[in-house]
């Protein structure tokens, strides 16, 4: 008998994908992608080494893994990609990464179908 938790885990990341998402493209190097994602936000407590705690945001986007695909393969996020987001009249560039020693990405689910990509803003430009 199929695994039910992943066939739905499936089915919810398809509607996901379908209705929750706008298209950002995904940069490495000159390499890129156009992928749906899923803009959400996770928050860091990084200790300065002074006894002081700092509470940091990262912007993320939850992407299919499967739709990461660069020169013709399917490959994970690394540290300084950049991702371009259109809103109105702006790109915003943000850079992969997170602080500290907290890894750039994880997978969102226990199916690892999605990637959520942390990130911080960089730039931004009229378009």
């Amino acid at each position: 008998m199929a695994d039910l938790l992943e066939w739905g885990a499936n089915w919810l990341e398809q509607q996901r994908t379908q209705h929750l998402t706008r298209t950002v493209t995904y940069r490495r190097g000159a390499e890129s992608v156009d992928v749906a994602a899923s803009i959400g936000r996770t928050e860091f407590e990084v200790d300065d080494g002074y006894g002081v705690r700092q509470t940091i945001e990262s912007r993320d986007y939850l992407v299919l893994a499967a739709n990461l695909v660069l020169s013709g393969m399917q490959t994970l996020p690394e540290r300084g990609d950049r991702i371009e987001e259109t809103s109105a009249a702006t790109r915003f560039v943000y850079e992969v990464l997170a602080p500290g020693q907290e890894p750039a990405w994880r997978y969102s689910d226990p199916y690892r179908l999605t990637l959520r990509i942390h990130t911080k803003q960089i730039g931004s430009e009229p378009v």
